[in-house]
């Protein structure tokens, strides 16, 4: 993630999204460019993609890579994480011309030194106002280590993390497992 540009107005930022191969999110006025990963975040990003559609294709899941916007309500008008699963009918809502999910019920960010403390701070906290959101995994390029937030109610999440090649993630909401392993598959330390 870049610095963040001078402030932009709304119809300034969907223009921009418009007219640009990138992909930006718009927070509070600033555009802050979203693109642009290491081999590493392109290889686990492509994994974690890779094996939850491999481990759902007889469900009513459905599993979106980084180029899918998703609705944020607290957030608006949008953000991209790295990955996103719809649970049944995927649901979409057009914002300006920009199509967005609007029913996550998973959503994932691959970590880097740039957006750690966006992806587990403000960026998680404005994913929770999607009504549909339940579980979050956050992953780290720089070592087998994966966060996992699971929704207990309202405002309580439990966190688990898990460290380590042979480690496994249990999928609530998705009653599937992932393991480091297959997540990691490819990537160098």
């Amino acid at each position: 993630m870049q610095a963040p540009k001078a402030k932009l107005t709304i119809d300034e930022y969907i223009k921009l999204e418009l007219n640009s191969e990138e992909r930006y999110e718009f927070i509070d006025g600033e555009v802050l460019c979203v693109t642009g990963s290491t081999v590493s975040h392109a290889r686990i990003t492509g994994n974690l993609c890779t094996s939850l559609h491999s481990k759902l294709r007889m469900t009513s899941n459905e599993v979106f890579n980084l180029t899918m916007r998703v609705k944020v309500p607290t957030g608006f008008p949008y953000r991209y994480p790295d990955a996103s699963v719809s649970c049944g009918d995927a649901i979409f809502e057009d914002f300006h011309g920009q199509v967005m999910l609007v029913n996550p019920i998973l959503l994932a960010e691959v970590l880097s030194p740039t957006t750690e403390a966006y992806d587990l701070g403000k960026k998680f906290t404005a994913y929770q106002s999607i009504e549909s959101f339940h579980e979050y995994l956050v992953i780290a390029q720089d070592r087998p280590h994966v966060i996992q937030y699971v929704k207990q109610s309202r405002r309580r999440w439990l966190r688990i993390e898990h460290e380590g090649l042979e480690s496994e993630v249990q999928l609530e909401s998705l009653n599937v497992t992932l393991t480091l392993a297959e997540l990691y598959e490819r990537v160098k330390f």
